[in-house]
């Protein structure tokens, strides 16, 4: 069960408390019925019963807390906008519509966070709370409120909290939703109240999911065991600097003042090759085990807002005046999270009714539910957008272990050691210990088979006495204390150029591109972060945790960090490529650049129409994010078409990519083939050569029959892997192996072109017919999916998003997951395309993870602004506003995005009154 957040509580019910948990119990019994069954009558009564647990969206309703009146405005889509007199009131309305229309999610968002997933679901959870708990993400976050964070960011979590809860008084957990209901047929659950901490943690779990290069650490380190250097860094090709250009084109790093300038020269420093540990450092004995058990626990890590922190990337760009037709600046924004149900963000406003120094906010946009103000949006003078940077702010480290402490130049050192109780619903709370040394917490004591080292545990509680032996710890700039929610709200005030910088001083973890836009005309970039810095090493590989000279030595001053302000280009991109030119920069921001195929499509497209002397429009940058070009298939077709297909089967699969355009629209049966082709090429290219460790867990690479049409055909059982597949990794497909390929493509005679015969092939030894042979097992691939006759062949009957609630949609009973689950869908897009409807072709071609929102800010009129959500704007699976974007979300299409008063009044439709 991968759920979202973190809340709690133990506590039971009294007799009244049970019987409504009983009657909600009730009523998910009836509702299940009535949607299996088709009773009609029973189905009106259901759903009538459930909307009870529906906000009220009309009417006044008295909030103990206010100092004035709070009006809520909800347009057509359930989208609330607020408007009040004070920044406490306009933040304790925002608690309160949160948790009217997403309070569930918030409370499992709290518990994740917290590592008390088990106070809710059970033992099921024990594992991922204690390694949650290992993290000690609330703990960071407790610290960061006392001691980091502004007193006006605390003055506004408090109001958002004090909101919240208003909401939960006197409501029981079936009257707050539909899932609740359900909780109770196992455990008579209770949520308590929310804290400001709550709310901070987020950031954290947010943090998690976009950390960087962990797992190319891990991959890299893993991959020693059958390859050699050359081997490996044929995997990790440099990023393409020449071909793919970078988000900072202007200006460089000025050695003698120690800033980024945008005119100066500069050094840099390289990659390290690796043998296993950083500075080719033999490792000992037993680390690759260790690194896989370690790999098996971040597996199961439920994740927050992206694939816990694989493949995920998002987009983002801003073109100046000189270049639109409105003469104002344009900017776009979609990041790639995953497919989640609700949408991990919340469209609304907030609205101070007159800007003073009493109530300083009018901004709009996404924000997370849990969380107050704006994350990405537009206020009345700025707009701005935020990707992930990918900047390497992570290390693992091994550690030799000496009893009870960790050595560390020739020393014993002692850990530092906490207990944690880990309470779970319906069992026996367990309680586990800690352990950290001076990088970071020994995650490798959250695995079973890496505790049997040294010494057994000792009875009372789960870490090992381990006696003499290997540890692995973790160094994460998320895991101290900063004061990133500060920036939050200093963003949704700023007012220029000046104001936005300095704002992104405190935007320090996760480390994100900022792009910027105003209703002057400026454009610019700012990389944030807390990104340290490195004595020997580069965060390519883990390190030896006992020498000190592998340790951080600081961060990156803000003076230093690359930026850009109305460029003479008139244009900039952030797509998860390269930050800014090695050639130009002292420091190595990280080895794991994205490789920026999408960043340079976008680029082409916007140069194409300014080239073209076109002027760019709000439609045509809805368009862009639609783009569905395949980059690879532009390098592989020809080389395909080139192939002699002697099976009149196979050949009249070929037919389809001859005068193909590489588009992947969902209805492409051209896409369907050649994405089946480029999966079996990875394949069998290098699924045999690579460490079975990496295998993506629970994925069968055979070929099967699915049966497409059905409901769930994730859930369906397949046959069973063959042996190779079962000893054999995959890899994703993402564009770090587009540039793979890229580098070998025209040597015919590359060992990574070699295949094992198999029982109906012949081994391969070239290019073309490894190449041959993928095109032949695609065919049958797709016959046993989708048919033998091509003409009812389809990318989108392929690749189909299913949308799941987080928690009881994963793992609840199958009845239940039908009634809150959605889809599928069949979307166009693909893998590193612009319109980045990602699937890993280690598990298949459904879509894991999405453009998660789209919005196109008009800085010319702020009204003609467009957006649209994955979901909606509700957590209520029957509320109108569950799903009701998504078929727009689909299509492409945005919805208006009303920000003047005079907007907002035309585009309501209910008015909720807030009285002290």
């Amino acid at each position: 069960m991968p759920p979202n957040t973190t809340a709690s509580s133990g506590q039971k019910p009294g007799k009244s408390g049970r019987k409504k948990g009983r009657r909600a119990r009730l009523i998910v019994i009836v509702l299940v019925l009535a949607i299996v069954g088709g009773v009609a009558y029973g189905a009106y009564w259901t759903i009538s019963t459930v909307r009870a647990s529906l906000p009220q969206t009309k009417g006044s309703i008295e909030l103990s807390g206010l100092s004035g009146p709070v009006d809520v405005k909800r347009d057509g889509y359930g989208i609330p906008q607020i408007y009040a007199s004070s920044d406490e009131d306009l933040f304790m309305a925002q608690g309160y519509v949160q948790a009217q229309d997403r309070f569930y999610e918030m409370d499992v968002r709290r518990h994740m966070t917290s590592g008390r997933l088990s106070e809710m679901f059970g033992k099921g959870q024990v594992k991922n709370d204690e390694f949650l708990r290992t993290l000690g993400w609330h703990r960071v976050a407790q610290k960061e409120y006392d001691t980091k964070l502004s007193d006006s960011t605390k003055k506004y979590l408090q109001a958002y909290a004090k909101g919240v809860n208003a909401y939960l008084k006197g409501k029981d957990g079936a009257d707050l939703s539909l899932e609740y209901a359900a909780l109770g047929f196992t455990n008579d659950y209770k949520p308590e109240k929310w804290t400001p901490v709550d709310s901070v943690a987020w950031l954290k779990a947010m943090a998690w999911d976009l950390r960087g290069n962990m797992q190319d650490e891990i991959d890299r380190s893993l991959m020693t065991s059958r390859l050699g250097p050359k081997q490996i860094a044929d995997l990790y090709p440099d990023y393409p600097y020449s071909r793919n250009k970078t988000i900072v084109q202007e200006g460089q790093y000025d050695e003698v003042t120690q800033t980024w300038s945008q005119s100066s020269s500069s050094s840099s420093s390289g990659s390290a090759a690796g043998t296993g540990l950083a500075g080719g450092t033999e490792a000992p004995s037993g680390f690759q085990s260790q690194l896989s058990g370690l790999y098996d626990v971040l597996d199961d890590v439920p994740t927050a807002v992206g694939v816990n922190g694989n493949g995920i990337g998002s987009n983002s760009w801003v073109v100046d005046g000189d270049h639109t037709i409105t003469g104002k600046p344009l900017l776009a924004n979609d990041p790639h999270l995953s497919a989640s149900l609700p949408s991990v963000w919340y469209q609304m406003g907030l609205h101070c009714r007159s800007v003073n120094a009493k109530c300083q906010y009018d901004v709009a946009g996404y924000t997370f539910a849990g969380m107050p103000g704006v994350v990405i949006g537009h206020n009345q003078d700025i707009a701005w957008g935020l990707t992930n940077s990918g900047v390497d702010v992570s290390d693992l480290y091994l550690e030799k272990l000496t009893g009870d402490g960790y050595q560390y130049d020739g020393k014993v050192v002692p850990f530092t050691t906490r207990k944690e109780k880990i309470d779970v619903a319906g069992g026996k709370s367990k309680t586990i210990v800690v352990r950290e040394t001076g990088n970071g917490p020994l995650l490798s004591d959250r695995d079973d088979e890496l505790v049997k080292v040294g010494k057994k545990a000792t009875v009372d509680t789960a870490a090992p006495d381990r006696g003499d032996g290997y540890g692995i710890s973790l160094r994460w700039t998320a895991l101290e204390a900063g004061n990133t929610m500060d920036a939050v709200f200093e963003l949704d005030k700023a007012s220029d150029w000046t104001e936005f910088r300095k704002a992104s001083e405190s935007f320090e973890v996760p480390s994100q591109n900022l792009v910027y836009a105003d209703t002057d005309g400026n454009i610019g970039y700012q990389l944030p972060g807390r990104i340290p810095t490195r004595g020997k090493g580069d965060g390519s590989l883990p390190s030896p945790g006992w020498d000190s000279k592998y340790r951080w030595t600081g961060y990156i001053d803000q003076d230093e960090l690359p930026y850009e302000y109305n460029p003479k280009r008139g244009y900039i991109v952030t797509a998860n490529q390269a930050v800014v030119d090695e050639d130009k920069y002292p420091y190595t921001l990280t080895t794991d650049w994205g490789y920026g195929a999408r960043s340079q499509r976008i680029t082409d497209l916007i140069e194409s129409k300014i080239k073209g002397g076109g002027k760019i429009s709000t439609d045509d940058m809805r368009q862009m994010q639609l783009d569905n070009s395949s980059e690879i298939a532009k390098l592989l077709v020809p080389k395909l078409l080139d192939i002699d297909v002697s099976d009149p089967d196979v050949r009249q699969a070929q037919k389809l990519l001859e005068g193909w355009d590489y588009t992947q629209d969902a209805d492409s049966a051209a896409a369907a083939y050649f994405n089946a082709t480029w999966r079996n090429i990875l394949k069998l290219a290098f699924g045999n050569k690579l460490p079975k460790e990496l295998r993506v867990k629970g994925q069968c690479l055979s070929v099967d029959r699915v049966d497409t049409t059905g409901p769930a055909d994730e859930d369906q059982k397949v046959r069973e892997c063959g042996e190779r597949d079962a000893d054999q990794a995959q890899p994703d497909g993402g564009d770090r192996w587009f540039e793979v390929v890229r580098k070998i493509i025209d040597d015919e005679d590359n060992d990574w072109w070699q295949s094992p015969k198999s029982r109906t092939d012949k081994a391969t030894d070239t290019r073309d017919e490894l190449l041959g042979r993928a095109m032949k097992d695609a065919r049958w691939e797709l016959t046993a999916k989708l048919g033998k006759d091509i003409d009812t062949w389809s990318w989108g009957r392929l690749h189909r998003l299913f949308l799941k609630n987080q928690t009881l949609g994963t793992e609840g009973p199958s009845l239940l997951k039908y009634a809150l689950n959605r889809g599928p869908w069949k979307l166009s897009g693909g893998e590193a395309t612009v319109n980045a409807t990602g699937w890993n072709a280690a598990g298949g071609y459904n879509v894991v993870w999405v453009p998660s929102m789209r919005m196109v800010v008009n800085l010319g009129d702020l009204d003609k602004s467009k957006w649209i959500n994955l979901t909606g704007a509700s957590g209520h699976a029957y509320s109108a506003h569950y799903t009701d974007q998504t078929e727009k979300w689909v299509k492409g299409e945005l919805l208006s995005w009303s920000f003047s008063d005079k907007a907002v009044d035309k585009s309501t439709s209910d008015t909720l009154l807030l009285k002290p």
